[in-house]
């Protein structure tokens, strides 16, 4: 990503791009993009900390009360939206949030993430380094610019044109997010009609994320360009496979990969193996953080690729933690539960705390699963140690209570207000009537 760095490089190139409008924007816990939009005047404001909203109207940040709530700016996210420039540009920079005192703020997820990164250093570690896999859907808007259920597309995994009809828009994707500064590794159609995934370079886990919130943005921006609606809902449509997010994940020391060692077992390290022993540990306690939304169950379920149970292997593609053959400065642990849906930074955050958690207590990894899970008997997997992933959000808001790491992790304020928040969409979910059980139901009773 283009860096820069300070208010007289910005400035000038404010000027020179005739920016006209800024976009401030942050994310609150449940994920969402949220921004305070200012004219360029404002920019000596910005610059100097000094923009002020109002926090109350965020979901899940503070009382009336206690509502004032100031947006720092980090400079190194400065960048002008191309596709917004008939009455001059706009251009965003992420901010994090801090209250009057100046302190940074404990419900903001971004915040919170750089105090995890932070013990990470405490340990030893240079760096997180996150490469995300997202997913999505392309459904046809209807005369209204509304979204249909019509898929685009017929294509399958790695289709072209004609079968691949969002070939064109995901070529405009990948050209658009290589203007922005965003190197693209792989962008291919998925297993699913209408599904697509792009793949960027890996980045340390701050920027990864600030990444996948502009990712997102970008993907829904242009979609709507071709008179398409793109969703990172987990599982839009029965029957077909869902959308994920894979995380490939690896930490740095002064020596380089801290997850390669050339002697080591499969040339892992001792820190790797402690490392995905914490994911494993504490899985069923982070699910309700990585797959945040009632939705994200229905993707979880044994026959369409998605993890449902908490083992790992180097060799099959079934569980919930891959290692990929790459090594070296490659070497990295693939965590294959997580869907676009959830807040990258919360995501992250648990991720880290987990697997710190791991080499602080050196917990050993059971033994890899180097066969089909799906196909193994209930007790085949319980003498291989393997569990289930919670299989609703309400199980997986209820494993997330009594996970201390999880919830050091997210801080007491987030993690109440993301509890509450959860049991008020279960609840809501739980008392709605679908069509599936007027269907079974009406007549039979």
């Amino acid at each position: 990503m283009a860096n820069y760095s300070t208010r007289e490089e910005i400035k000038a190139l404010a000027e020179k791009e005739n920016v006209r409008f800024l976009r401030l924007m942050f994310t609150d816990i449940l994920g969402r993009i949220k921004n305070v939009e200012v004219p360029i005047s404002q920019l000596d404001k910005v610059l100097d900390n000094k923009m002020m909203f109002d926090g109350s109207s965020i979901e899940g940040f503070v009382r009336i009360e206690e509502s004032d709530m100031y947006l720092y700016p980090d400079l190194s996210t400065w960048m002008i939206f191309p596709w917004e420039s008939e009455k001059g540009k706009v251009a965003r920079l992420i901010c994090d949030v801090h209250g009057t005192d100046g302190k940074p703020f404990a419900g903001d997820p971004r915040s919170n993430l750089k105090r995890i990164m932070k013990e990470m250093e405490d340990l030893g570690f240079t760096g997180f380094n996150i490469g995300p896999e997202p997913e999505f859907f392309l459904f046809k808007l209807d005369e209204n610019g509304n979204a249909t259920k019509k898929l685009n597309d017929q294509g399958g995994y790695f289709d072209y044109a004609p079968v691949d009809l969002g070939e064109n828009c995901r070529r405009d994707i990948v050209l658009e997010l290589e203007s922005l500064g965003f190197e693209v590794e792989a962008s291919h159609h998925e297993c699913a009609p209408g599904q697509h995934e792009i793949d960027f370079k890996y980045a340390d886990a701050i920027e990864a994320c600030d990444n996948i919130q502009t990712f997102e943005l970008v993907v829904r921006t242009i979609a709507r360009k071709h008179g398409l609606h793109a969703t990172f809902m987990p599982k839009p449509l029965h029957g077909i496979a869902g959308s994920g997010m894979h995380i490939n994940m690896s930490l740095f020391n002064d020596k380089g990969n801290a997850f390669f060692d050339e002697n080591g077992e499969d040339q892992l390290s001792q820190t790797a193996y402690h490392f995905l022993g914490g994911l494993l540990e504490h899985a069923r306690g982070y699910t309700a953080v990585c797959n945040p939304i009632v939705n994200s169950y229905k993707r979880l379920v044994p026959g369409y690729e998605a993890p449902v149970y908490v083992a790992w292997s180097g060799k099959n593609r079934s569980p919930l933690v891959r290692v990929p053959s790459s090594r070296g400065l490659s070497t990295r642990l693939e965590l294959r539960s997580v869907d676009p849906t959830a807040n990258p930074y919360l995501a992250m955050a648990v991720l880290l705390q987990a697997g710190l958690d791991g080499i602080k207590r050196k917990i050993e990894p059971p033994k890899a699963v180097d066969r089909n899970i799906y196909v193994m008997t209930e007790e085949e997997r319980e003498a291989a140690h393997i569990t289930d992933l919670p299989s609703t959000l309400h199980n997986a808001v209820k494993a997330m209570r009594e996970d201390d790491i999880v919830k050091e992790a997210l801080g007491s304020h987030i993690f109440n207000n993301f509890i509450e928040a959860k049991r008020m969409e279960w609840d809501a979910y739980r008392q709605s009537v679908s069509e599936w059980e007027r269907e079974q139901y009406l007549e039979m009773y």
